[in-house]
C-alpha cells in the first residue's frame, strides 16, 4: 500500500462521524532511519498535550492497520493528541526489524519521537504522556527516568522485572489441559534450554535436551513450527549479552528495574486484565504498589474476564487471543476509564 493510499485511507477515517480526532502522517529520524508515524488531534480544540502510544513486543503495522484506534479516540475525547509509529523495518518505516532488540534502544526511540514533536513545535508537545502495553512496561519507565519531562504514564498489562515467557508457557499449557507434572517438565526444558544456549550449546544439542517441548503442539503453535537454527543462534547472542537474575536464573531485560520505578514521581494509571495469561499481572501489580505508591499518584484498575490485550475473554489464553473468528469486545469500562482519568489530570 503506497503512502498516498494510506494517507487517503486515514483521512477518510479521521473525517468519519464517529471520530473524535483528525489525523495526519508524521515521520521522524532515529539512528539514521526514517520512522513512519501518525498524529491524532482532538476535533475543534487545542490539545492539552500529546500521548505517545508505545507498542509491546513484535513487529507492527500500526499506521496502515490503524492500530489502537479506539484507544486513541478515547484519549482524544479527553482533549489530548496522540502520536503512534511503526518500529524500524515495519510498515512504512525504514531499516530492518530485529528480534531481541535491547529495551534501552527502544526507550531511546521514544525519546527521539518526543524530541521531534517538540522541535517541530507540534501542538500539545508542551505536555507529554506515555501510553504503553506489555513490553512497553519496561520501555516507558526508562523513558521517564532518562527524559525527566514526562507528565504522566498509562501502563496497560505491564510487566514486572522478570522474563515473562515462563508465566505464559505455564498458564497456557494449563489452559490447554496438560497435567502439572507435564507442565513442570516442559517449563524445565525451556528454562534449561535458555541456560544451555547462554552457555554456548549448539543448536543440535539444544534440540536433544528439549524433545518434549519441541513435540508439544502449543510450543509449535507459538514458535511457528519450532525455533529454527538461525533464530536459535540469533537469540543465543541476545542471551549471552544479558544478565541473569540471581534468584530465578532468567534473563533481566532491565537491570535494577525496581529502582527505576521507585524514582518515578508522576501520575500513573495501571490497568490489568484478570485473565491475562501472557504476563503475570499479579506480580506486576505488587511491584507497582511497592515502588510507586509512596511517591506517585498511582491508580490501579482490574478488569475481570479480560485478556492481555484488554479484550473480553473466556480463558485469556493465546489460542483465544489469536482466534480470527472471535468477536473482539473491549473490557467493560476500559476506554471510559482512560478518558475520565485523563480529564481529571491537572
Amino acid at each position: 500500500m503506497t503512502k498516498t493510499i494510506i494517507l487517503l485511507f486515514l483521512t477518510l477515517i479521521g473525517l468519519s462521524s464517529n471520530a473524535q480526532s483528525t489525523q495526519e502522517l508524521l515521520g521522524f529520524d532515529f539512528e539514521g532511519v526514517k520512522l513512519s508515524g501518525i498524529l491524532n488531534f482532538p476535533r475543534d480544540k487545542e490539545p492539552k498535550g500529546i500521548v505517545l502510544i508505545v507498542h509491546g513486543d513484535g513487529k507492527t503495522n500500526a499506521v496502515a492497520g490503524n492500530w489502537w484506534y479506539d484507544v486513541r479516540n478515547a484519549i482524544a475525547k479527553a482533549g489530548y493528541a496522540t502520536f503512534m509509529w511503526d518500529k524500524t523495518g515495519c510498515g512504512n518505516s525504514e531499516g530492518t526489524y530485529k528480534n531481541g532488540r535491547p529495551v534501552e534502544s527502544e526507550a531511546l526511540e521514544v525519546i527521539a519521537a518526543i524530541n521531534n514533536l517538540k522541535k517541530s513545535k507540534i501542538k500539545g508537545s508542551h505536555k507529554i504522556g506515555l501510553w504503553g502495553i506489555s513490553r512497553a512496561g519496561w520501555i516507558n519507565p526508562i523513558v521517564i527516568d532518562k527524559f525527566n519531562d514526562i507528565d504522566f504514564w498509562i501502563s496497560v498489562s505491564g510487566v514486572d522485572d522478570d522474563e515473562t515467557f515462563k508465566y505464559l508457557l505455564e498458564q497456557n499449557l494449563r489452559i490447554n489441559g496438560h497435567p502439572k507434572d507435564s507442565i513442570n517438565l516442559m517449563v524445565n526444558e525451556w528454562h534449561n534450554g535458555i541456560l544451555l544456549s547462554r552457555g554456548g550449546a549448539s543448536y543440535k544439542y539444544y534440540l536433544s535436551t528439549t524433545k518434549n517441548l519441541q513435540n508439544n503442539k502449543f510450543w509449535q503453535k507459538i514458535t511457528n513450527g519450532g525455533i529454527n537454527e538461525k533464530s536459535y543462534y540469533e537469540y543465543q547472542k541476545v542471551l549471552q549479552n544479558s544478565t541473569l537474575d540471581k534468584e530465578t536464573e532468567l534473563p533481566l531485560y532491565v537491570e535494577n528495574f525496581d529502582q527505576i520505578l521507585s524514582r518515578i514521581d508522576i501520575p500513573v494509571l495501571a490497568l490489568f486484565g484478570e485473565a491475562d495469561m501472557t504476563v503475570d499481572w499479579k506480580k506486576t501489580k505488587k511491584l507497582y504498589e511497592k515502588t510507586l505508591e509512596s511517591k506517585t499518584d498511582l491508580t490501579v484498575e482490574l478488569f475481570p474476564n479480560c485478556n492481555h490485550n484488554m479484550w473480553q475473554c473466556s480463558t485469556g489464553g493465546i489460542y483465544e487471543l489469536q482466534d480470527d473468528n472471535k468477536d473482539y469486545v473491549r473490557c467493560d469500562g476500559f476506554l471510559d476509564l482512560i478518558t475520565n482519568w485523563l480529564k481529571e489530570l491537572k
